[in-house]
């Protein structure tokens, strides 16, 4: 409706009345009708996102039963819409999509993956890193079964590579009990001299070939024969790959010192079956009164956030009740999700493992040691971070770890489910700026030569020896056949340095 200003009509009644007829009769003002505007508002509808609309609009869809039985529900589409898909995905939940170039063109690129690896921010941290270097697919069938039941293809190795010039140093780290490797002999600390007759020092196309093949096999049954050093000998195996189910918790152990029991548990990874492990092992320690721990997470690259929240909880008790153990931002598009706090039921993350609502023992601690590497990533940064947000006293023996204060959701679109970084996670103090990770306490460089939870090894040794006077022992030397190359790095798929909201 309009209305007419005061002024407006007060100059209307003067004219009015300078303008009557004889006698000097008044003239009595008439109200007029205010004018209808003819043209109603056009109302636009939001406009809905390609990211719901061309969901499952695949170029190639699936087809049949999915592995949890439900249908696949692609249909026909093509590249361009699952580019449209993806591009739209990025633009309202990527956490930098304003620093996405916006001159990319989907004609430009033949396949998904190829256009995927664009959709970030060029941009470089202040240390020379970029600064988004988690950004990755998995193939959505492989991604499903290694999440909610930690099973991977392979033959129970877990590798660490030098990453300097020759010679070459790929070193066997972990050897999963009961698998493949573990049968033939292979032992934490072997070095690896050939995969199929191709050198490891063999710089030709062939040999690199041959020994990518081997290493990372694609089908179950795969046999490759693998030559290892161990010290002066030569260690010569056969072996298959099969789909493995590692233990995310291991070496359970209690360790006795002058100053009371000290708990010892390694954790390998923040996976579904974690859940139950971790009750299990804080139950043993609960029991065993000890009245301090140390966690070894040296190779732990991450997993679902939750069970950090769990895990951080079952350290430090009633003191996370009720507390932020990470508070998710988002983009300016979006809402920030809930924060996650500290949790102190389970969430039942792989059913008839593990139930929901499972009330979590705990040992109350104020402080705890964390043994870590460069391998240590994401939801383990988060751990140590979220304690250190309640007042926990968190000391770091080994190395600086990855720097991934990031999360996202995995979105699963016609076979890819992808990974692009969503939320940047802060404690409960505000804090989350550890993009070039945390610093140790004290320094000290992976021992290959003693298995873990041996109070012998270097690190564990250090985290002992550190609680017991405050004193960060003297860096040994390492070992000769590595010091040409080095530091190692852990070798292993992207999917196991990630940060997970699960819901």
């Amino acid at each position: 409706m309009k209305y007419t200003s005061p002024l407006i009509a007060a100059a209307v009644l003067t004219l009015l009345a300078a303008c009557g007829g004889g006698g000097g009769s008044a003239v009595t003002p008439v109200n007029p009708t205010p004018p209808v505007d003819p043209t109603p508002p056009v109302v636009t509808p939001p406009s809905v996102p390609d990211f719901l609309t061309l969901a499952n609009h695949c170029a190639t869809p699936r087809q049949g039963t999915q592995p949890s039985g439900l249908p696949y529900y692609d249909q026909q589409g093509t590249l361009t819409e699952e580019m449209r898909w993806l591009r739209s995905f990025i633009d309202e939940s990527y956490l930098w999509y304003k620093e996405v170039p916006a001159t990319l063109n989907m004609a430009d690129y033949k396949t998904m993956l190829d256009y995927f690896a664009v959709l970030k921010t060029p941009a470089i941290t202040a240390s020379g890193r970029a600064k988004d270097r988690f950004h990755f697919t998995y193939p959505s069938e492989v991604w499903d079964e290694m999440s909610s039941s930690g099973v991977t293809l392979g033959y129970g190795i877990t590798w660490s590579r030098s990453t300097g010039a020759a010679p070459r140093v790929w070193a066997v780290t972990l050897v999963e009990p009961g698998s493949p490797a573990d049968t033939a002999g292979v032992r934490r600390g072997d070095l690896l001299a050939a995969v199929d007759g191709a050198d490891v020092n063999d710089s030709s196309d062939a040999a690199v070939a041959k020994r990518t093949a081997g290493i990372s096999p694609a089908t179950v049954g795969e046999t490759h024969a693998f030559v290892l050093k161990r010290g002066d000998a030569t260690v010569s195996v056969s072996l298959a790959a099969q789909k493995i189910a590692a233990a995310a918790v291991r070496n359970t152990r209690v360790i006795d010192t002058p100053t009371g029991p000290v708990g010892y548990l390694q954790f390998n990874d923040h996976n579904a079956v974690a859940e139950g492990q971790l009750i299990s092992a804080f139950g043993t320690l609960r029991a065993a009164q000890v009245n301090d721990l140390v966690v070894d997470m040296r190779y732990n690259g991450g997993g679902y956030l939750v069970v950090g929240a769990e895990l951080a909880y079952m350290i430090a008790g009633p003191a996370g009740n009720g507390k932020v153990f990470e508070r998710l931002q988002a983009n300016d598009k979006r809402t920030p999700p809930s924060p996650q706090m500290f949790q102190s039921k389970s969430v039942g993350l792989a059913p008839g493992l593990m139930n929901a609502g499972v009330v979590l023992p705990y040992l109350g601690l104020k402080r705890v040691t964390i043994l870590t590497t460069p391998g240590t990533c994401s939801a383990s940064e988060a751990v140590i971070n979220s304690l250190r947000g309640i007042d926990i006293e968190v000391n770091l023996i080994g190395g600086e770890t990855c720097g991934k204060p990031y999360a996202f959701v995995p979105q699963a679109n016609c076979g890819i489910t992808y990974f692009a970084i969503q939320t940047q996670g802060v404690n409960a103090k505000g804090f989350g700026d550890y993009a070039d990770g945390f610093q140790p306490t004290c320094k000290a460089d992976d021992d290959l030569g003693h298995a873990l939870g041996d109070t012998s090894e270097r690190l564990l040794s250090a985290a002992l020896s550190y609680r017991a006077n405050g004193v960060c022992p003297a860096a040994p030397l390492r070992a000769r056949s590595l010091d040409s190359s080095g530091p190692l790095q852990l070798v292993r798929p992207e999917g196991k340095e990630i940060a997970i909201r699960h819901r």
